[in-house]
């Protein structure tokens, strides 16, 4: 009984020095301030999560958010704002991945939330999307607290602040109105994030040597164009993707055909606050 005794004692305190040992790598780690990064295997395995809408499912092999939402550096707990989230497709993944010490903003203004309402109700009624605060506000007005925000994402709406209102005379388009303050909108965005938060946007590519005006006018943006107007405003560029390109797209035609949906060339452009 005696050499039991011992081994037992000597097990004991083995695993208290293990214990020990494992909570300071801990604690260093926490002193560190960096957590892993939400990364792809973090998004799929939100994916799969069984209780998932059946549109957005649908949905995630042309939008490949695998590929897109690692591009944020996000880790769980953070604070993100997904802008023009429509029906909120990805503001419930990012909530999913972030945790519920984490917490996304679903950014609307109302035409945006009248667009995406039907995505909108199924995803609130009776669901636990995760923590989501829905944020609703008029035109291009973010209200979004300066400094408050760990990343920020726009999929395919930055080139409606672009396109000009026109109405057709009998004759041709003409414009009857101008295009909201893009750059207004742009620093936003930049005073709300932290410095280090990054700045995701998808958007339908357009056609090379076409101008920025007749681009937006097929609901398109080019690249450079969109580079340009962002690093303008204070962001630097950090990288691109070219996770959702497409090379068959017919880059001359508006994104609303039917047979364009959800198939257009797509650029991933990230930036990030200095």
């Amino acid at each position: 009984m005696t050499e039991l005794r011992r081994l037992f004692l000597l097990f004991i305190a083995d695993r208290q020095a293990w214990c020990a040992i494992s909570a300071l790598l801990a604690v260093l780690g926490m002193a560190g301030g960096h957590a892993a990064d939400i990364g792809e295997a973090d998004v799929i395995a939100a994916m799969n999560l069984p209780d998932r809408l059946a549109a957005d499912v649908e949905r995630d092999a042309r939008s490949r958010p695998e590929k897109v939402i690692p591009l944020l550096q996000i880790e769980s707990g953070d604070r993100v704002v997904d802008i023009f989230a429509g029906g909120g497709y990805y503001s419930e993944l990012l909530a999913r991945v972030l945790g519920p010490t984490g917490e996304v903003v679903l950014h609307n203004n109302m035409g945006f939330e009248a667009w995406g309402i039907n995505g909108l109700n199924d995803r609130f009624y009776r669901r636990e999307p995760g923590n989501i605060t829905r944020l609703t506000t008029s035109g291009i007005n973010l209200d979004l607290a300066a400094e408050s925000l760990n990343a920020a994402l726009v999929v395919m709406a930055l080139h409606d602040l672009y396109v000009i209102p026109k109405r057709y005379n009998g004759e041709e388009y003409v414009p009857v109105g101008s295009a909201p303050d893009a750059g207004y909108f742009i620093e936003q965005v930049f005073q709300a994030l932290q410095s280090g938060g990054r700045f995701v946007v998808v958007d339908h590519a357009g056609e090379p040597g076409m101008d920025d005006d007749t681009v937006a006018d097929l609901h398109r943006m080019n690249e450079s164009f969109a580079r340009q107007e962002i690093e303008a405003r204070g962001f630097l560029f950090v990288e691109s993707s070219a996770a959702l390109r497409n090379p068959e797209d017919d880059r001359r035609r508006i994104v609303f055909d039917e047979d364009l949906r959800g198939r257009t060339d797509r650029f991933v452009l990230v930036f990030e606050k200095p």
